[in-house]
């Protein structure tokens, strides 16, 4: 299944900002339909508004589950300001991840 255009910067801004080595982002905004937020911020039926994600990377090593989770945030600031209305996200570092 293709990502959606907010999906997309989604991926963008976190491979530039914390160089994964694994990311995977889940559009959950489906399961939301009806919801007050199934647009996003701006309403729009449809949108992509709640993710899950998955973030693997170096970056979060020595860092606290809080400190990673604002790291994440601090990413993608403009997607949760706007049109990201829920997002759930696991940070783990290479150690971490047991699917390797």
């Amino acid at each position: 299944m293709s990502e959606g255009p907010v999906a997309q910067e989604i991926r963008r801004k976190l491979s530039q900002s914390l160089t994964p080595t694994r990311l995977e982002i889940q559009d959950d905004s489906a399961r939301h339909a009806g919801h007050h937020h199934e647009g996003g911020m701006d309403g729009r039926d449809g949108g992509e508004s709640h993710f899950n994600l998955l973030v693997v990377s170096d970056a979060f090593e020595g860092m606290t589950r809080v400190a990673r989770q604002r790291a994440v945030n601090a990413a993608l600031k403009d997607e949760l300001a706007g049109p990201v209305h829920a997002l759930s996200i696991r940070a783990l570092t290479p150690g971490e991840d047991a699917t390797r």
